[in-house]
């Protein structure tokens, strides 16, 4: 981690529990310093992202992983319901899927997602993509304060 930066609050939303764990291990691996939050769902994701129940105590995330496909509420939905949010809008939220769908980044894109990424499927592709989406919100962006 660069001199004086501090680690990042990051919220996975993803119901794979492999590719949890491989995001996990990508963070490990590379010896990420972020703090990284994991609900399966987007009814979880939002009731986190609002403190909500459960997740009264849970950090404000300084960056969203955001699977589109989710049970209960999918990721379109959580989108737009972030973005939606006065209090919400300004994290950044990167699109982690496996959809390679035009329509799917379109609509991303259109519902303000800040990126969208589609998971490789190679173990080393896939820790190497988070890798980099983990540098370029440290090291190379500047992420508004709380």
């Amino acid at each position: 981690m660069p001199e004086g930066r501090k680690p990042i609050d990051v919220l996975l939303v993803e119901d794979d529990p492999g590719d949890v764990l491989m995001t996990r291990e990508a963070f490990e691996d590379h010896k990420v310093a972020n703090r990284l939050s994991v609900v399966a769902d987007g009814v979880s994701a939002m009731a986190f992202l609002r403190k909500e129940g459960e997740y009264a105590d849970a950090p404000t995330p300084d960056l969203v992983l955001l699977d589109l496909n989710l049970p209960r509420m999918d990721g379109r939905e959580v989108l737009q319901a972030l973005k939606a949010d006065a209090a919400l809008r300004a994290i950044p939220v990167v699109v982690l899927t496996t959809s390679e769908a035009e329509e799917d980044v379109v609509r991303s894109y259109s519902l303000h997602a800040n990126a969208y990424v589609t998971k490789p499927v190679d173990f080393d592709r896939f820790i190497d993509v988070v890798r980099q989406i983990d540098e370029f919100f440290v090291e190379v962006v500047r992420l508004p304060t709380r």
